[in-house]
């Protein structure tokens, strides 16, 4: 190959070798040239620059090409979902270059000047920690590196619920026996599913709910506002914090509703009638999911219930730290099997009552959450930097495929504590919550 071959010609026998005879979207590289899809491409994968190359060759995976990403020496320009299903498909999660692929990459990236210096990775992305994960101190770290990004930032993404778990896009009156509905509104379809956990928790005027991992508050609004429940919200992020009170003082319901800057390990000694939590589970891990159950467990009364809320994941999964979500979205992250959850529970002394998916509803989710990100994505940038928004833009999209296909779990396990007969003062069927 002379030394006046254009970018695309280096890489050729590379995309070759990873897609067989053509990639399956449109490539362009730094100096203009381009490598094309054999049929009609859903968008165009741009390699800006050498750097791209560069932190590939140095974090080889799907690290190096995350950093690519976030650093803006590559980009995705076309329809993102249809883009990430494309290369999901055309390169299966298990599919590897090889020893002999690996030699020509390193050969070609040499030629194009790609083997210099290895460059600093983005600073946005999570630096590796040592010692225990799940810690109190750790997990601090790994929460506020995620939501203590800017209430603004959410806001955006979130819309005006501010509730960052999945939704429940059902038809107002739905009896919850129908298929997920994209044609209800995200704010509708956010109060749909706190309804749901407000009913499957038996609320009433009076008792007392824990809400752990409140968030923004719009779950322990929901409850106060519209079932006359005494609140206790906790979060260990401090911009959560402070917005959630001023949300629940704007409310007029700060006589129903106490927000703390607390772990849900400092609450021993109190007795609530109901526990929800609600996309918290994810960051316990499954070294402490015996400790965390058992501490719920002991704070509720007799009848008491828990609805645990949680991304699930059959066979369960450590997010891998030099994975492109344990860098920068989820530090720590932990997603586990629905059936240990279940055990787990029951370990504790809860009687495990009722199991939902909401798998697809999460995909919908996710998809509204990029629609608002993509719509106004230059304020998106001037609230948190090119590099956050591009972390949040590609990691949902992709979190919105794996609910598709069912890859991602979602699912609502309820527990109840029994009294001393054995008495759960549950409905019989699940028709009373719908």
């Amino acid at each position: 190959m002379g030394s006046d071959a254009t970018v695309a010609e280096t890489f050729g026998p590379l995309l070759r070798l990873a897609f067989g005879a053509s990639p399956p979207l449109n490539f362009e590289f730094w100096d203009g040239s381009r490598a094309a899809a054999a049929g009609q491409s859903p968008g165009t994968l741009r390699i800006r620059s050498k750097d791209a190359l560069a932190h590939m060759v140095w974090a080889p995976g799907e690290l190096g090409l995350g950093r690519a990403f976030v650093s803006g020496s590559a980009d995705l320009d076309g329809d993102l979902f249809a883009m990430l299903r494309a290369l999901q498909t055309a390169v299966p999660g298990n599919a590897r270059l090889g020893a002999a692929g690996a030699v020509r990459a390193l050969g070609a990236a040499g030629r194009l000047g790609a083997l210099g210096r290895r460059p600093e990775p983005p600073r946005e992305e999570a630096r590796p920690r040592r010692g225990r994960a799940h810690t109190r101190a750790r997990d601090a770290a790994a929460i506020s590196h995620h939501y203590d990004v800017g209430n603004d930032f959410y806001n955006l993404v979130l819309g005006p619920s501010m509730t960052y778990s999945c939704a429940r896009f059902t038809a107002p009156h739905d009896d919850g026996t129908g298929p997920a509905d994209p044609a209800v509104s995200l704010a509708d379809a956010q109060r749909a599913k706190h309804d749901l956990i407000c009913r499957k928790l038996g609320l009433t005027p009076g008792l007392r709910l824990l809400d752990v991992g409140c968030g923004w508050g719009s779950m322990a609004i929901h409850a106060a506002a519209t079932y006359g429940a005494q609140v206790v919200g906790v979060t260990i992020s401090r911009e959560q914090a402070d917005l959630a009170r001023r949300r629940v003082a704007e409310a007029g319901l700060s006589a129903n509703v106490e927000i703390r800057l607390a772990d849900y390990r400092d609450l021993g000694g109190e007795h609530f009638d109901a526990i929800s939590s609600i996309g918290m589970f994810e960051h316990v891990g499954s070294e402490r999911a015996a400790e965390y159950f058992d501490t719920l467990r002991a704070l509720l009364r007799p009848r008491g219930r828990l609805l645990n809320h949680a991304i699930s994941a059959r066979g369960g999964s450590k997010i891998p730290p030099r994975s492109f979500i344990g860098r920068y979205v989820f530090p720590d992250g932990e997603l586990r099997d629905v059936g240990e959850v279940v055990l787990a529970m029951e370990r504790a002394g809860f009687e495990v009552r009722d199991v939902e998916s909401l798998r697809e509803h999460y995909a919908l989710t996710l998809r509204a959450w990029v629609a608002n990100l993509e719509r106004d994505w230059p304020a998106a940038v001037a609230l948190v930097g090119e590099g956050r928004a591009r972390i949040w833009r590609i990691y949902m999209a992709a979190s919105a495929l794996g609910f598709e296909d069912g890859g991602l779990g979602l699912h609502q396990v309820l527990g109840v504590v029994p009294d001393e007969h054995g008495g759960a003062g549950l409905p019989g069927t699940r028709r009373a919550w719908g």
